[in-house]
């Protein structure tokens, strides 16, 4: 078996690769990773969003945590960066979310949080895969007394949504806005919040029934949210993924206001106010090169990281930042978040459309966006790691490099959580970078499919 950690925990076709037997394992190891040794009923969290194997595996991970003496909180259906922060509030010592993200419902997986709300590093991943793959420790196997307790956290949802509006000063009144759930984690908690702020909601995609997670719908499927908007008149729209640390939105007009515009538009509103850390905002190499250009037109720095969110947190921390974000609507806000949050994210753009009594469209047309093209392209199970070393495919894409020049890039990279690797092109020539990114595409296919 391979590393069981990828770019955002352990993830898998549910029952098949991500198996309770492992979840078990994965309880187990890491209690004991994460629990100082002295603690002698350590606390640790979970929540789990709408898919039908949650609850299978909530059973598991849980069963592991208890037969190590840890004491288990369940927190029920939940968004993930709700459980980021209530490991805080609860004084707990990690946090577990069950979630494939904005994967199918077959899949689901395993993120953990560590008592200070922040994600896994590696070293702390390998300790746990060490545990489980190669039995580096000898775990305790506590009896009578010992064994973990469950109880549950009847007030979790509220304590989230109350979290969420204290950064918000003042009503959201008069705004009209379609809110997407995806039909997962946010089912429990946008309505209530986005009511509560004073804006009237309109819903779709919030009925899950454990299958219709993120099933054409959501910030993955962005087209019925589009047309609701356009259809119904709203201000705005804001869609989430299954697990609701995405957001990305629809303008009035119901045009798609990705992530890299929301980055523009929150980035520009802090460095006003003086709310912007060094005034500067971190994206990866797949934010926009629109973005990287406006930030120099508006007299803010850009850095760039590896693709995940975990990375564009990571240089965060190191360099005293206090905002990042990616293009897929993972955005963090570190003055209220450790990790990225899609309905506080959808809650700071609609506060600067009610406080400067702007509309989406108009605040869009901040940035200009490169023409870009993504293409998917599945390979075999091997293909990702032999990538790297085939000097055809390496041609190909210095090849696409020289044609770019100074006005485009390619980025060719493997997906962190699925068989593909993603050819992204990006410059001024529509037809140049749709041209070069079927072309390294199919090099992609002939030799690593």
């Amino acid at each position: 078996m391979g590393r069981l950690f990828g770019t955002d925990g352990v993830r898998g076709v549910a029952n098949s690769e991500l198996t309770c037997e492992l979840a078990l394992k994965i309880g187990r190891a890491a209690a004991y990773v994460l629990t100082d040794s002295g603690n002698r009923h350590p606390k640790i969290l979970i929540g789990k969003d709408t898919r039908i194997s949650s609850d299978m595996l909530e059973a598991s991970i849980t069963a592991g945590l208890c037969s190590v003496g840890a004491d288990v909180v369940q927190l029920g259906v939940i968004p993930t960066p709700a459980v980021a922060y209530l490991v805080g509030k609860y004084k707990a010592d990690a946090g577990v979310m069950l979630t494939a993200s904005h994967n199918p419902c077959q899949f689901n997986g395993i993120k953990i949080f560590s008592g200070d709300g922040y994600k896994l590093p590696d070293a702390l991943e390998d300790e746990i895969e060490d545990i489980i793959l190669h039995n580096a420790e000898k775990l305790p196997v506590p009896v009578g007394g010992d064994i973990g307790t469950v109880t549950t956290a009847p007030n979790a949802v509220r304590d989230y949504v109350n979290h969420i509006k204290s950064t918000v000063p003042f009503s959201l009144d008069g705004l009209r806005i379609g809110i997407d759930c995806a039909n997962g984690a946010a089912s429990s908690t946008a309505e209530v919040l986005f009511t509560e702020l004073g804006a009237q909601c309109c819903m779709i995609s919030n009925h899950p029934n454990g299958v219709n997670v993120n099933d054409n719908c959501g910030s993955t499927h962005m087209e019925n949210l589009m047309a609701f908007v356009r259809e119904n008149g709203l201000d705005a729209g804001v869609a989430f993924d299954g697990d609701a640390d995405r957001c990305l939105a629809v303008d009035d007009k119901g045009n798609l206001v990705d992530g890299d515009f929301v980055m523009a538009i929150c980035s520009a509103d802090m460095k006003s106010r003086g709310k912007l850390a060094k005034d500067t905002a971190v994206g990866t190499i797949m934010t926009n090169m629109g973005f990287s250009r406006f930030c120099e037109a508006n007299g803010m720095h850009f850095e760039a990281t590896k693709v995940g969110d975990r990375y564009v947190l990571e240089k965060m921390q190191q360099e005293g930042y206090n905002f990042g974000g990616e293009q897929s609507g993972h955005v963090i806000f570190l003055d209220f978040a450790t990790t990225g949050d899609g309905q506080l994210t959808a809650a700071q753009l609609l506060s600067i459309l009610k406080r400067r009594q702007a509309k989406l469209s108009s605040l869009a047309t901040l940035m200009t966006r490169f023409p870009q093209v993504l293409i998917n392209v599945e390979v075999a199970a091997d293909g990702k790691q032999r990538f790297a070393g085939d000097e055809t495919v390496q041609k190909a894409v210095e090849a696409a490099k020289q044609k770019l020049g100074n006005d485009g890039r390619i980025i060719v990279r493997p997906s962190g959580t699925e068989p593909l690797l993603r050819v992204m092109v990006e410059g001024l020539d529509k037809e140049l970078i749709h041209e070069l990114a079927e072309n390294v595409a199919e090099v992609l296919k002939e030799r690593l499919a």
